[in-house]
């Protein structure tokens, strides 16, 4: 991200030019952070973005990538360690409670008690529990098991009151490891009522791994993706063909969509590409470049897709309107 965290000329230019006609007016953003800084666990020196990232701070940034357009989100914290989770989930409670278009989801740890985890969410006025693989403790965080840190009783507490929960899965491979696949088919197959949101298109930061993985979870009813900061169409695509657009919800990663640059896959991996990575003025021979703001690349590479499948203009807005709406219970 830019530390000045800037709204330049090129970003107007980009959404003009290339995404103006393609955004439409109602949003809902499946995927969204509201903190404040310390919720982060990081030191606040070279800190990136608004240090109090309200309900209201949200709406003025989100013009910066869909100007003209309404957005009302699922919100959730960025308290991803135990000491934090609690006033971070109390922070988002409050601001999402300031219009009944929002919603909300509980970050938990996997030590929580279920029937903490229950009437906490209840209290706080959530629809919905967010879970990180920062919670597990005793390996590395990147390479655990889904259970480590979405234990099997939270998943019934989840189907029970017919709450959602947010998936952010690990593991080199992401969808196309087959521990990642039995587990969520396992989750989604005997806890019908638990509604499944796989984060960043299935963990598609790299697109062939949702390519290569999407298929196992075909035919499942309560299983969504959302599209929250990945630059790379093929994941995207992937699911629509496989699920079905109505599977998949725009999100933001706000505030990750208000950084500069894009994720890009390369092998079997994928890193992040940001305007401190490169001289970008002496990059190319042929020209200066202008990265643009994330969230900017993450709708340009889902109206490619969009392109590539012949999305008619209601399909689109479903993605970032009515699907959401949808399974949250909002609409019909």
């Amino acid at each position: 991200m830019t530390k000045d965290w800037e709204l330049r000329e090129c970003d107007r230019e980009f959404f003009d030019r290339e995404l103006r006609s393609f955004v439409p007016e109602k949003i809902f953003d499946a995927h969204a952070h509201l903190y404040e800084t310390w919720h982060w666990g990081r030191g606040e020196d070279g800190f990136q973005g608004p240090r109090v990232a309200t309900l209201a701070e949200f709406r003025r940034l989100m013009e910066w990538i869909t100007p003209g357009s309404h957005t009302t989100a699922l919100f959730f914290g960025v308290g991803f360690s135990d000491d934090r989770l609690r006033p971070s989930n109390e922070f988002v409670a409050a601001e999402v409670s300031l219009d009944p278009e929002n919603r909300g989801q509980m970050v938990i740890s996997p030590r929580m008690d279920p029937e903490e985890v229950r009437q906490e969410t209840k209290r706080l006025g959530f629809t919905g529990l967010k879970v990180y693989h920062t919670f597990v403790q005793g390996e590395v965080s990147w390479h655990a098991d889904i259970s480590r840190f979405l234990t099997e009783e939270h998943v019934r507490v989840a189907h029970q009151e017919g709450w959602t929960i947010t998936l952010h899965m690990v593991k080199d491979r992401a969808m196309a490891d087959p521990a990642n696949q039995e587990r969520i088919v396992e989750y989604c197959t005997r806890y019908p009522d638990m509604k499944l949101i796989l984060a960043h298109a299935a963990r598609g930061f790299n697109p062939y791994h949702t390519v290569e993985g999407i298929h196992a979870l075909k035919g499942l009813r309560n299983v969504w993706c959302d599209t929250s900061a990945v630059t790379e169409a093929g994941a995207f695509e992937a699911i629509i063909d496989t699920l079905g657009h109505d599977r998949l919800l725009w999100g933001s990663d706000f505030p990750v969509s208000h950084g500069r640059g894009r994720c890009i896959a390369i092998g079997d991996q994928f890193f992040w590409l940001g305007e401190d990575s490169l001289d970008w003025d002496g990059v190319a021979a042929q020209a200066s470049i202008q990265p643009v703001l994330t969230g900017l690349e993450s709708l340009r590479v889902l109206k490619l897709a969009a392109r590539h499948l012949r999305l008619s203009d209601s399909q689109v807005e479903d993605i970032f309107y009515t699907n959401a709406r949808r399974m949250l219970g909002m609409d019909g």
